[in-house]
């Protein structure tokens, strides 16, 4: 439309121009009209397609930008549609991995329940069915990943010594257990064959005191370990008459009187019975106290932690300036003064690199920094840390040897004052000399009875030391039941 107009002008003053110019020269005027009226209309068709690129230019703009604005907007939609999806998955990650949690404290608990053989089953179920993410959010009260997932060796190497028709004597090792398998293995089965070995006709079992590790144990690795009513139980259970009890403590603490006042409860149900010393003996009334039994596991730890770290001696290590740090428990109990002891019992023997340390810091002079101290006072430059327990288990893996700045590498090591700090991970158990201590320690009670001709003999040299012993053995008869 707009061209036909254009075109009509253009006309318009082509005729006005022929009129003014005359007849003379009104057929050239015609060609020239004729070229400026297609000059004209060419002229106002590009404009016209000027203003309409123009337009469509305008049009795609406008067509682009709103596409631009689409695009943005469903990005944004697909982000928050992602990021709500990782939000829903990681939600129910943490839910997985909390209900474990909750499986994992529910078993972390001292007492035994009629619900704690399934309650072990379900948390070892619901562990297994975790994937990686979700088994490392797992966290709880107790409960984190190394519950389950934490390598502490091969469980079948072990044997949990829970066996029935085991015939009138029963010789019952107690200890207060530990959930690594290896250590387990080695530390507390190694005392356990040695006693078998030692007594045949003595049918040899085992009973932890804590729950809470035979239930960490049975959950994992599905061994069974009885608890001291269990193990007892199964002792009236099969008949025994004659029951010799062997801890495998290290001294008269917290723990050997709960396991004595458990076996008191049960004095009754047997022709006799007989608990045996723990491995340092008698206590004594105060530091200055010492016994064979201290004497002998002063020497052996100190002759294996040599051997271990390459020395031929105390001496020769205390030349080369190295300390031996042994690291207990410790405990509030009354029989704390044993450490105290034990220090004394080295001065004794004359090594001067020999300290004594506990982990629960009592008494207080054997906690870290006071050892630490003691230690850099003496001017030794290298440090080998090594447990004064009988298994090598959490305390020695975790609380000496650990990476955490509270373990007790980490102390020494920032303290600044040692060249060296290394860590000897190996249990009292695996030491044959101490394992020799266990099997006088089990004579004497034994001999208490009267029922030695059925244990087998020993050599002269074990008779006499055993001798030593045997007054230190309690004894419980059905004389003793009434009192």
């Amino acid at each position: 439309m707009k061209n036909k107009t254009v075109k009509a002008l253009a006309l318009a003053m082509t005729v006005a121009t022929v009129t003014m110019m005359g007849s003379a020269s009104i057929y050239a005027s015609d060609d020239t009209a004729e070229t400026a009226t297609e000059e004209t209309a060419d002229d106002a068709e590009e404009a016209s397609d000027d203003d309409q690129a123009a337009e469509d230019e305008v049009v795609v703009l406008s067509d682009k930008n709103a596409s631009d604005d689409t695009a943005e907007t469903t990005t944004e939609e697909n982000a928050e549609t992602t990021e709500a999806a990782d939000g829903e998955e990681a939600s129910d990650d943490q839910k997985a991995a909390d209900e474990v949690a909750a499986l994992i404290d529910k078993i972390y608990v001292q007492e035994r329940t009629d619900t704690t053989d399934e309650d072990c089953k379900a948390a070892k179920e619901a562990w297994d069915k975790l994937t990686d993410a979700q088994k490392e959010l797992v966290e709880g009260e107790e409960a984190d990943p190394d519950y389950f997932g934490r390598d502490t060796g091969d469980a079948s190497k072990d044997d949990p010594r829970n066996q029935d028709e085991i015939g009138e004597n029963e010789l019952l090792v107690v200890s207060f257990g530990t959930s690594f398998n290896d250590s387990r293995a080695e530390d507390i089965k190694g005392i356990e064959d040695k006693l078998q070995e030692a007594y045949p006709d003595w049918s040899v079992r085992r009973a932890f005191t804590a729950q809470i590790i035979i239930n960490h144990v049975e959950a994992r690795d599905d061994e069974v370990i009885d608890n001291m009513q269990q193990a007892l139980d199964r002792a009236v259970d099969n008949g025994v008459k004659n029951l010799v009890v062997q801890p495998t403590h290290l001294m008269h603490g917290a723990e050997y009187d709960e396991m004595t006042e458990a076996i008191d409860e049960y004095k009754d149900k047997f022709e006799s019975v007989a608990i045996a010393e723990p491995m340092l003996g008698e206590v004594g009334d105060d530091a200055t106290v010492i016994n064979d039994d201290k004497k002998a596991v002063a020497q052996a730890i100190t002759d294996e932690a040599c051997k271990e770290a390459g020395y031929d001696s105390m001496e020769a290590a205390a030349e080369d300036g190295t300390a031996f740090v042994f690291m207990g428990h410790g405990t509030s109990h009354t029989a704390n003064v044993t450490y105290d002891q034990m220090q004394t019992q080295m001065n004794d023997l004359g090594f001067t690199n020999a300290f004594i340390g506990t982990v629960e810091g009592e008494p207080e002079d054997t906690e870290c920094q006071a050892v630490i101290a003691k230690v850099k006072d003496a001017g030794f430059k290298k440090v080998v840390l090594r447990p004064l327990m009988v298994v090598a288990g959490d305390h020695a893996n975790n609380d000496m040897a650990g990476d955490d700045e509270d373990s007790w590498k980490s102390q020494f090591d920032a303290s600044g004052a040692f060249d060296s700090v290394d860590c000897q991970i190996a249990g009292l158990g695996r030491i044959e000399a101490v394992e020799d201590l266990y099997v006088e320690h089990t004579k004497a009670a034994i001999d208490s009875l009267g029922t030695a001709d059925t244990a087998e003999e020993t050599t002269d040299d074990t008779a006499e030391a055993a001798d030593d012993t045997t007054d230190g053995a309690e004894k419980v008869t059905d004389d003793s039941a009434a009192e």
